[in-house]
């Protein structure tokens, strides 16, 4: 069986009863968004073609995105290495299928996580020109935030137990404030942020409202963006395979 409509219903509703899920994956974001963006007096100011409250409601949906594919998916190869891949064999539902349950899981709640962070948006002022640049921007935030997926997944295999779980969503608030994702940077903290693995995915998520153009004045460049976003993707892809070995070597 590659796919189960009840495990994934039960998976739902397990991490909708999580209190680390909700608050990481879904609250924090729109809380974030509430405090730097709505609260704030330059939240009507201009920003390329929308607003300073859309520009930050974009960074904390995708931060929320990071988070929940990173945090969600690192579980699951927690799970794998105490046991359950035991019970698994067990049952019709194969390996892939537990895996695309899992994936679908963390994606629904991405998605959650974007739209409450939108929603939120909507309510308190964020503007864009016109309306296919929400559409894009979401877009962009679940296309390109599934890499982090690969990230908790790795991470989660290398480390294992509830220390890799932890590692994956800790490490993505570590890395949102060196990719000029929580404030904006400048000089050397600048050129450093855009080595490091939020600031391509962040960056092109902000693609349709500022089509690079920095709150410093610098515009990043588009082939840049998707070369950081290639780069990270085989360094992910790496730490998951490091992590398979050192878990089979484990056994």
């Amino acid at each position: 069986m590659i796919f189960s409509p009840t495990m994934l219903r039960i998976e739902a509703v397990r991490q909708l009863r999580n209190p680390y899920t909700l608050a990481f994956t879904i609250a924090m974001p729109i809380a974030m968004y509430l405090l730097f963006g709505a609260s704030m007096s330059y939240g009507r100011l201009s920003a390329g073609h929308g607003n300073v409250s859309f520009y930050v409601m974009t960074s904390m949906a995708a931060y929320g995105t990071a988070v929940a594919m990173s945090s969600l998916t690192s579980l699951a190869a927690t799970e794998v290495k105490q046991g359950w891949g035991r019970q698994l064999a067990m049952s019709p539902l194969t390996t892939g299928g537990y895996a695309l349950t899992k994936l679908l899981t963390a994606v629904a709640y991405a998605a959650l996580s974007v739209l409450g962070v939108f929603i939120a948006g909507m309510l308190t002022g964020a503007e864009a020109d016109e309306a296919w640049r929400w559409v894009a921007t979401g877009g962009i935030i679940l296309g390109i935030g599934l890499i982090y997926g690969l990230w908790g997944l790795g991470v989660g295999l290398f480390f294992g137990g509830d220390s890799g779980t932890a590692l994956a969503s800790i490490s993505m608030t570590f890395f949102a404030f060196f990719g000029n994702v929580f404030m904006p940077l400048d000089g050397v903290m600048l050129d450093i942020a855009r080595f490091t693995p939020l600031y391509g995915f962040v960056a092109l998520s902000r693609w349709p409202l500022t089509e690079g153009q920095l709150t410093t004045g610098q515009v990043d460049d588009l082939g840049m963006l998707l070369l950081n976003v290639a780069v990270w993707v085989v360094l992910f892809s790496a730490l998951v395979v490091a992590g398979v070995r050192r878990s089979r070597a484990r056994q």
